[in-house]
């Protein structure tokens, strides 16, 4: 007897919508977006979450290219410029002439 209540107040609930919302089509495509939004493996965070993922590779390579840049800018500069070779050969390699004596100091 419960059974035939809840059914016929279910009927009298589906009676009061407009027929638009009775529409086959209409709960079919109702039943797609809600199975994709949030049951199917690609559902609405996931792709959120990728999108994040993709911007933030995005800022990753503008500013791995502008490293490359500013690499590409050194190394034209001490392939071209003597003094500038110099700089960075007793800089980084100790190197000195023959005159001359070098002092490094290290700090702890």
């Amino acid at each position: 007897m419960p059974y035939l209540i809840i059914m016929n107040k279910i009927k009298a609930f589906l009676l009061s919508l407009s027929p638009v919302f009775r529409n086959i089509f209409f709960l079919t495509g109702f039943a797609f977006v809600v199975w994709m939004s949030f049951f199917d493996e690609n559902n609405i965070m996931v792709q959120y979450n990728r999108w994040h993922e993709l911007k933030a590779l995005q800022m990753k390579t503008r500013y791995y290219k502008h490293e490359i840049s500013i690499a590409d800018q050194k190394y034209e500069e001490l392939t071209t410029n003597a003094i500038s070779q110099e700089k960075f050969a007793r800089e980084n390699y100790m190197m000195k002439k023959d005159n001359e004596d070098v002092f490094v100091i290290v700090h702890k």
